[in-house]
């Protein structure tokens, strides 16, 4: 069976603050790591009420040492708002404290809206054209430094710390198979383009000094309860945020409802469900069928599960539930392939 990890967004919820997600989140990468999870993934996004991860390589560094053997990483940083020397060096630091650990998941959106773009690179100056570029600026910057090197990474250089290209569209697909490295789609909000992407990038794919095959990371929602209406309104606070988020009011994460009636339109609940398609809600047996389902159709060599979950012990409780119905469906299998 193919490994599972966790995408955390550090989710500040309705009533709370960023201190109580970042030790949530600090809890749930402890209790993924003992569950046997392989990765835990933190994403870059800025002006959000409701994510306190924006600070990514720090909130990194917290996670990894609160925990001892699951690897964590970005999922992503957006490398259009920063120079590729400080990802390296802030990357570096974090695989030289913690090695052999970390994972740099890259992707070429700002994370944001233009104007809060604009305030970060100190620039209206659209950078994400330069994006192969820059990713091969940092890959560089992680390889064994060359006599005469002007410029280097302390710490970094010759740390070849992991590069993953992020995307949900085909423009990642294309770039991670010519550059020979693993790929992660975010069908979790954006799988209009998963099947076709992963085509693209199988097809073309050109065998690096990292990865001699392709290997594709899918993202998925799971929302696991002991019974199906539970399950069902815990769900509930991610239609909510979409909604909000579509409506151009995002914030803190809400709570979940009996019932999403008279909360949502018909147009707008067509459009949330087609992004939120890659999403298993339900019972224990049912998310089984699910993962079954969806593995079998997509044929990921990895997935990366975030779950959106207002209340945090039901959080937990979610994961336990998916660790469970991983370990059942991993019966009897052999041990699949592995991309560190």
């Amino acid at each position: 069976m193919i490994p599972f990890s966790v995408l955390d967004l550090s989710p500040i919820r309705q009533g709370s603050d960023a201190a109580d997600a970042l030790r949530s989140t600090l809890d749930l990468a402890r209790h993924a790591e003992r569950w046997g999870y392989r990765r835990f993934w933190l994403a870059e996004h800025h002006n959000m009420t409701g994510i306190a991860s924006a600070a990514t390589a720090v909130v990194i560094g917290h996670v990894a040492q609160g925990t001892s053997s699951i690897r964590v990483g970005a999922g992503g940083i957006m490398l259009p708002n920063h120079s590729p020397l400080v990802i390296a060096e802030q990357f570096g630091t974090l695989e030289t404290l913690y090695p052999g650990r970390i994972d740099l998941g890259l992707g070429r959106a700002p994370g944001t809206d233009q104007r809060t773009a604009a305030a970060l690179r100190r620039s209206r100056v659209d950078t994400s054209d330069a994006f192969p570029q820059d990713v091969a600026e940092l890959q560089a910057y992680f390889q064994d430094p060359e006599p005469q090197q002007a410029v280097r990474a302390v710490p970094g250089m010759g740390l070849k710390v992991p590069l993953w290209i992020l995307g949900s569209s085909l423009f990642g697909a294309q770039l991670a198979a010519v550059m020979g490295l693993p790929y992660a789609f975010a069908s979790h909000f954006a799988p209009q383009q998963l099947l076709s992407a992963l085509r693209v990038y199988r097809a073309n794919f050109r065998p690096s000094a990292v990865l001699d095959k392709p290997y594709a990371m899918v993202g998925l929602n799971v929302f696991a309860a002991d019974t199906e209406p539970e399950a069902q309104k815990l769900f509930t606070s991610l239609l909510q945020a979409f909604i909000n988020l579509r409506r151009g009011r995002p914030g803190q994460l809400p709570p979940p409802v009996d019932s999403m009636d008279g909360r949502i339109t018909e147009y707008e609940l067509a459009e949330v469900e087609s992004m939120l398609a890659c999403s298993i809600v339900g019972n224990p047996q049912q998310v089984e069928e699910g993962l079954r389902s969806f593995i079998a159709e997509v044929q990921p060599d990895e997935l990366m599960v975030t779950s959106q979950i207002f209340d945090h012990t039901a959080r937990l409780r979610s994961y336990e539930l998916l660790a469970q119905a991983h370990a059942r469906l991993s019966s009897g299998e052999g041990a699949s392939s592995s991309a560190g």
